[in-house]
């Protein structure tokens, strides 16, 4: 099996993290693959080349589009890709037509199905999503879920001290971009009326200034750590106590699966994927969106009650396993690239 990506990311992102590590799992199971994307993380760049997997570093500007898709049709005629899977909006509009039966559409978000229209084959990674591609017109047996993982074994905690936080403390992790969707200023609000615990917020966006000043004026500076974004969120789960999840507006949220997979217990907001997959009390606590209230007493809660913390993780553990883990990925990623390949060999014949 040959699989091509074709990735316009920004320089960080959750989506960006699916990415790479689903290249990653991959790669670990023996897939051949090659990578067409900005040249915008080092991080990425690095790990692909640990891995052997050869990259094109292209710009995907959006009116000057000519280096860009001849990069992609040049990387396609040497590396002869089974499949190319074109993840996210941006990159699914450079996805040529004649190549169409083996072009793969990914969503991670309510995007318009016409950013893949050369693409005949599409993934969500929830069901609202696999919905929202079909009520566009894509026929149901061209469309499928293939839920993300995560893998965190053998993680070391992150070194409290080195991020300025007493031992002992409880220690709340938000890990978010900075940006208005997430709700990070309602989880501020929160934490002000949480005296004792610390929070860190590992991330970087638009709305850094107005936080650190809301969270001086709550003065709550003291207790809230703003880490920028961070390659080693495994260790920062590893060695926090609580996720929080506020987010206003969340398609997916690859912060739930973290947190189950690290055995932490979750407190998520009712947004469209977090509310499709956490149970309230069962596998987390799923509060209101900007529900400044239900936050803090969910956190409160959390806090004080340890009976509640490993219900929690024994719930999120269950649903960790039974959808996420990388064996799953991996299983479902290759049954849905063989159906692919055996369609794109009838359509359009083998490589030659």
């Amino acid at each position: 099996m040959k699989v091509m990506h074709v990735m316009a990311g920004a320089q960080t992102g959750g989506a960006e993290n699916i990415f790479l590590e689903s290249v990653v799992a991959l790669a670990e199971a023996g897939v051949e693959q090659y990578v067409i994307t900005r040249g915008n993380n080092d991080f990425r760049l690095q790990t692909f080349e640990r891995f052997g997997i050869p990259v094109s570093i292209a710009s995907f500007h959006r009116y000057y589009r000519f280096a860009t898709q001849r990069a992609i049709n040049s990387a396609i005629e040497r590396f002869r890709p089974d499949v190319i899977e074109y993840w996210m909006r941006r990159a699914g509009t450079f996805a040529p037509r004649k190549h169409h039966a083996r072009n793969i559409g990914w969503y991670g978000g309510y995007y318009q199905s016409s950013r893949f229209k050369n693409c005949d084959w599409h993934v969500g990674l929830t069901p609202d999503l696999l919905r929202h591609i079909t009520d566009a017109g894509v026929a149901k047996d061209k469309a499928t879920i293939i839920h993300t993982y995560a893998d965190f074994t053998n993680a070391q905690p992150a070194d409290r001290a080195s991020l300025d936080t007493p031992a002992g403390k409880p220690v709340l992790l938000a890990l978010a971009r900075l940006h208005w969707k997430k709700g990070l200023d309602v989880l501020l609000d929160a934490v002000a009326e949480v005296p004792g615990a610390y929070c860190w917020i590992a991330g970087d966006g638009p709305l850094r200034k107005q936080l650190e000043t809301q969270a001086r004026l709550l003065g709550i500076d003291d207790r809230v750590r703003f880490l920028g974004w961070r390659d080693d969120r495994d260790q920062l789960l590893a060695a926090c106590d609580i996720v929080v999840f506020p987010s206003r507006y969340e398609p997916f949220g690859t912060v739930t699966v973290d947190a189950w997979a690290a055995r932490k217990p979750l407190i998520a907001a009712a947004s469209q994927g977090p509310g499709a997959f956490v149970k309230d009390g069962e596998n987390g606590l799923l509060i209101p969106i900007n529900d400044t209230e239900a936050l803090i007493d969910a956190i409160r809660r959390m806090i004080a009650n340890p009976a509640l913390r490993q219900q929690c993780v024994e719930g999120g553990t269950r649903s960790f396993n039974e959808l996420f883990t990388k064996e799953v990925f991996v299983r479902d990623s290759l049954a849905f690239y063989e159906k692919v390949k055996t369609h794109a060999e009838k359509k359009l014949g083998a490589w030659k």
